[in-house]
């Protein structure tokens, strides 16, 4: 389940299905797709806030209990929808509020987000080669934003590393004991600024991940269907 709520020109976008540690199934991923969408285009919509209900995660990934039972797995297009600034260039700041378990498709939503704000006690992990999937997404942008070694080490060993080397590697903007807060606050401030420089900014800075992501979005469909049980 996908809440959202607009205040003073924040949306705030809650992952809320805290029994399954926000795990995203097939309903949440083309939900959260809609809203980043409507978002974008919905002018009282200034700046996001992105985080996850509960005191355990913030989202561990993709809900791989959905995936047995079904046998089914989302498409790359409904996979790029639901990371913001992949499907659709959003030009509206997004600050993460990162806590608890940051896991597989969660990191990659979270990495795709313009801040991200974590507890100290914030857990990441990258486990699709354990189990056969992918990580394609983050695959493309990962070396660019924490260099190429960091990158192959988290997604090829799948290891747990905590909010500290998320930080010192650069996958963590801040850490706060209330990221939530933390995120809010941030997100607020900035939706007092002008948004067409803005808009423009985020465009400019962004032009190469845009450009590398236009590149390589077939491969990462071409990956996915070559993996023998692929994801995200």
């Amino acid at each position: 389940m996908i809440d959202s709520a607009i205040q003073s020109g924040v949306l705030t976008i809650t992952l809320n299905r805290p029994d399954r540690l926000n795990a995203l199934d097939s309903h949440d991923k083309a939900a959260l797709g809609r809203i980043w969408h409507e978002a974008l285009h919905n002018s009282a919509v200034r700046a996001v806030v992105l985080h996850g209900a509960g005191e355990k995660a913030f989202c561990a990934g993709s809900d791989l209990k959905e995936i047995s039972a079904t046998q089914q797995v989302a498409t790359t297009d409904v996979l790029a929808s639901c990371i913001p600034g992949v499907a659709e260039d959003f030009t509206k700041p997004v600050v993460a509020a990162l806590h608890g378990h940051v896991i597989g498709l969660g990191i990659s939503i979270a990495m795709y987000c313009d801040f991200r704000i974590a507890a100290p006690g914030t857990r990441f992990r990258f486990p699709e080669v354990e189990h056969d999937m992918l990580s394609g997404f983050s695959a493309i942008e990962l070396p660019s934003l924490i260099g190429e070694a960091a990158a192959l080490d988290i997604m090829l060993t799948g290891r747990s590393f905590d909010a500290e080397d998320a930080q010192r590697i650069g996958l963590v903007s801040s850490l706060a004991q209330d990221p939530l807060a933390e995120a809010t606050a941030l997100a607020t401030r900035l939706a007092g600024l002008p948004t067409s420089a803005m808009a423009w900014s985020k465009r400019l800075l962004l032009a190469e991940r845009r450009a590398r992501l236009d590149r390589h979005y077939a491969l990462v469909d071409q990956a996915r269907l070559e993996v023998g049980r692929y994801e995200q």
